[in-house]
């Protein structure tokens, strides 16, 4: 089984529609049973709400399900739980790496580097632009789930 956690700042916007969208894509594959993919936050800003109604919207449009759900804050058990620590932008990898003493397994990656990208993912919470952190978090997940298939 390989465990998956998508990180942002408030784990409203970015990290569940990475979470919602490498669900669906790995459901699509047939690869279910082989995943275990979650979210979180690096701040306690947003912690209990659910996701931004941008993201949601975004999500309904493109005909992917996704669910209910309460923002978190990464915790230090997070590092031994899962094998992917997968952040949107290099803050919060800055954040992940000092929650998890710098990442001694090297676990924390940044999402668009898996589509041999070397940038962030805009924060749609500031830019309101969800088209294009739809499209740079459907391109990141699809080259993720390619590399783990192989």
């Amino acid at each position: 089984m390989k465990r998956i956690l998508f990180v942002c700042h408030g784990n409203i916007c970015r990290s569940p529609m990475a979470e919602f969208v490498m669900k669906d894509l790995v459901k699509k594959a047939g690869l279910e049973d082989q995943f275990q993919i979650d979210s979180a936050a690096t701040s306690s800003e947003e912690i209990g709400n659910d996701m931004h109604p941008g993201s949601k919207q975004k999500l309904t449009s493109k005909g992917i399900p996704f669910s209910k759900r309460k923002a978190r804050k990464i915790t230090a058990s997070d590092y031994q739980n899962y094998d992917l620590l997968i952040g949107m932008d290099v803050e919060n990898l800055f954040y992940m790496e000092r929650e998890w003493n710098k990442d001694p397994d090297e676990k924390v990656k940044l999402l668009l580097t898996y589509a041999g990208k070397d940038r962030d993912i805009a924060d749609p919470w500031y830019t309101g632009n969800f088209d294009r952190t739809f499209d740079d978090i459907i391109e990141g997940c699809t080259a993720l789930l390619e590399k783990l298939k192989s």
